[in-house]
């Protein structure tokens, strides 16, 4: 197994209305239902009371937490949803699908370090975020989320060979240029064993493991 390799993804640079990020944006959609993430993240969210405020750390457009939230709405009844990114991008439609189950839903625009410890949320999520962040910068910004929540759960690229060359071909799902290069990168940056277990404060349980062949799962609770 190589040590992690950070390299910057193109869709983190182009500006949100780009033909190339808004066809990858939807390119996401097809590759979350791939890797399962949906079910893998409802699954781990279940083990936790309901909560009255959940946070989606660069949740983008909301329709990965909107999925997770169709998992959930009967257990989980009137949750207020927010999407924390640098860019607001939730499209009215998915607006009417949280409202449509119950949820509420609203962004929080800015530098999470900034924004998160203002929201205080009872638990916090993570799809394909944790791996943007070096080591440092990580276990910084899981010390936030720490002293906010009590409750987190990450869905995040397993690094390994089998992912690794899953990643190159998504091509055959009909991925654009920019999904076909942040794929790979994704990978290579992605985690294995208890590497996020290592970067989070002490005194919490922690559960880290291969959920699927392609993602992997972190979750912690006071």
């Amino acid at each position: 197994m190589t040590p992690r390799k950070l390299t910057p993804e193109l869709l983190d640079l182009l500006p949100p209305d780009d033909p190339g990020a808004v066809a990858s944006r939807r390119d996401l959609v097809r590759i979350n239902w791939v890797m399962r993430q949906h079910g893998a993240m409802a699954r781990a969210l279940s083990a936790f009371p309901p909560p009255a405020i959940l946070a989606d750390l660069g949740g983008g457009d909301g329709r990965f937490l909107l999925g997770v939230a169709k998992r959930l709405a009967i257990r989980w009844p009137g949750v207020r949803a927010v999407i924390a990114d640098r860019q607001n991008i939730v499209a009215d439609q998915t607006r009417a699908g949280f409202a449509k189950l119950g949820w509420t839903c609203e962004n929080l625009t800015g530098d999470i370090f900034e924004t998160l410890p203002r929201l205080a949320p009872d638990i916090v999520i993570a799809n394909l975020f944790l791996h943007h962040f070096e080591d440092a910068a990580l276990a910084r910004l899981l010390g936030t989320v720490a002293a906010q929540a009590r409750g987190f759960v990450a869905c995040e690229p397993r690094r390994n060979g089998f992912a690794l060359l899953a990643s190159r071909l998504v091509g055959v799902l009909g991925c654009n240029a920019v999904t076909r290069h942040d794929a790979v990168v994704s990978v290579e940056a992605g985690f294995n064993n208890h590497e996020l277990s290592a970067l989070w404060p002490s005194g919490w349980k922690t559960a880290e493991h291969i959920a699927y062949p392609f993602t992997h799962l972190f979750a912690a609770h006071v």
